[in-house]
Order: C-alpha cells, then sequence, then structure tokens
C-alpha cells in the first residue's frame, strides 16, 4: 500500500503462475481472477492491470498465448477495469498473471491482523483446488471435476468485496497458497487471537475427498500442513486425509472473512443469488490460548 492525499491508499499486487489446466483461456482467466483476489481481500477497488508473461514461443503456437490473454482480458473486463499493457519473455514453461493496481480509502481498508474474539469465521468459496489441479497433471480428474474447479477458481471475489462493504467486517484474507489454515493462522497470530474451525461445516469442491484418500496431493499442501500442525490442535475424529483437505493449498480461493456474528446472515444475503456458491460460516474467532486454531470434528 502507498499512501496517497486525502486518506486515499494505493493498492498493488502481484501474482502469476504456471498453467494448472489445460485450456489456456480457462487458465488466463484463472490468473486473473487471482491477481484480483488481494485487492478485493483489502476491501479495495481495482483500476487496472498490467500482463506478466513467459511463452516458449518457438515451441507453441502463438495462438495459444493469444487464447491465454483473451481470458485474462475479458476476466480483467468483468472486473470493469483495463490491462494497460505488460511484459512478456521467452521461457522454456508458459506463465501468465498480472500485476494489478488498486485504491481503498484508509477508513475503509480491510486488513488481515484486526480479527476479534467473538467474530464468526466466513468463507466464500469451498476448498480442494490444490488437490485437483495435482489430479489434472496426472489425469485422474474428471471433466465434471475439472469444470467445477474452473468455474471456482475462475469466479472474482468481486461479489465476497462487494458483501464486506455492506457489514462491519474486521478483517479478511483471500485463501491461497497457503491454505485454509495457513491463512488463518497468520489472521490469528497478528490479530493476537485464536479460532475454532468446524471441519463438519467446511465445504469441498466434487471429488477432492476421493482424490486426496487416493492420495494426489501437491506438495505445497504437505508443506502447508507441516507449517501449522504444531500450532493447531486437530479433533481425534480428524484423519490424516481431513488435514490434508483443510491444509489444501488453494488457488484462486475464496474470502475469509471475520466480522460479528449478527452480520454474519447479512453477509450471505449480499450476494447475490447468481453467485455459484452460498458462503458459509465455518467457525469463530476466540481469546489468545494454547493452539492459535483448534479443529474439531
Amino acid at each position: 500500500m502507498v499512501r496517497l492525499d486525502n486518506g486515499r491508499l494505493l493498492v498493488q499486487t502481484l501474482d502469476f503462475f504456471t498453467p494448472i489446466v489445460d485450456d489456456p483461456y480457462d487458465f488466463g482467466q484463472i490468473s486473473a481472477a487471482n491477481a484480483l483476489s488481494d485487492i478485493y481481500a483489502m476491501g479495495g477497488t481495482p483500476l487496472y492491470a498490467l500482463n506478466i508473461v513467459g511463452f516458449p514461443i518457438h515451441d507453441l503456437p502463438k495462438e495459444t498465448l493469444t487464447t491465454i490473454l483473451q481470458g485474462g482480458a475479458d476476466k480483467a473486463k468483468e472486473a470493469g477495469i483495463p490491462v494497460v499493457g505488460g511484459h512478456s519473455v521467452d521461457d522454456k514453461e508458459p506463465k501468465y498473471g498480472m500485476v494489478v493496481t488498486g485504491e481503498v480509502s484508509e477508513k475503509n481498508l480491510v486488513r488481515n491482523s484486526t480479527a476479534r474474539p467473538g467474530d464468526a469465521l466466513m468463507l466464500t468459496k469451498p476448498l480442494g483446488t490444490g488437490i485437483i489441479a495435482t489430479a489434472i497433471k496426472k489425469n485422474k480428474a474428471s471433466d465434471e471435476i475439472i469444470s467445477a474447479a474452473t468455474i471456482s477458481m475462475a469466479t472474482l471475489n468481486k461479489a465476497g468485496a462487494d458483501a464486506m462493504k455492506q457489514v462491519n467486517v474486521h478483517s479478511a484474507t483471500d485463501v491461497t497458497g497457503f491454505g485454509l489454515l495457513g491463512h488463518l493462522f497468520e489472521m490469528c497470530k497478528a490479530s493476537g487471537v485464536s479460532a475454532e474451525v468446524n471441519f463438519s461445516a467446511l465445504e469441498f469442491l466434487p471429488g477432492v475427498r476421493d482424490l486426496a484418500e487416493a492420495n494426489i496431493i501437491p506438495g505445497g499442501t504437505q508443506r502447508n500442513l507441516d507449517y501449522v500442525k504444531d500450532s493447531v490442535a486437530f479433533d481425534s475424529a480428524l484423519t490424516e486425509t481431513d488435514r490434508m483437505m483443510v491444509a489444501d493449498a488453494q488457488t484462486s480461493g475464496g474470502l475469509l472473512v471475520a466480522l460479528p456474528k449478527n452480520d454474519a446472515q447479512d453477509f450471505i444475503n449480499a450476494f447475490d443469488s447468481e453467485y455459484f456458491y452460498k458462503p458459509i460460516q465455518i467457525g469463530e474467532i476466540s481469546n489468545q490460548n494454547s493452539s492459535v486454531i483448534t479443529l474439531n470434528n
């Protein structure tokens, strides 16, 4: 964030990665949606974007790159912003993402460090995109599973950001590479609180449990679990598969929002009926204790 004048903040974020789906247009859409998420998580309004591209120009058709960029441009248009340029390099492996610039007033800035005891924890997308992306690479994901994951990852978090503006939000973050447990851990540590999460309340994309039970687990998911496991009190009824699913490294995941309990239903109601998923309450913030996170069955 860069402080301007009159209480305005300029917000910039950057994200890019290698393809996680086979369709180049979908890859472009997902990458753009993912790059925009940090702006939305902070309560900001995106203004414009720059493309970042790595592409094996002599090994893949130029039409593939055109399709990737079209996916990103269309997603940026959906967000209401232009793509004003960018930079590309010849690379052995395709990579695509964006630098996104946004703006937020300081009084409306949503931080990931200000959750309060008693807050309800809301999640705006189902989990499991990391496991599914690994299954895609191994040709273990059905068309139905791929479609569900693609819809989730390509869905902007704009609806969540708009909903946050209609209620009294204390804290928020987007759920991406560190997984639900990792990002919640960071929120709790920065806020000086703990959290209780109900595993039974969590929702996962189709096929995620079967894939996880088949040991189709990304390396990042295992690292996430290793990072937080000493700070999480796991219910004894939860299996290793359950733990992996909650630690799964997400791409373009939803928003994790801490707000007063009496605002939880208003937050849910603020989502348009056409939004692909109904946000849910997954737990609550508590006073700081020996376990940063308690994961109940």
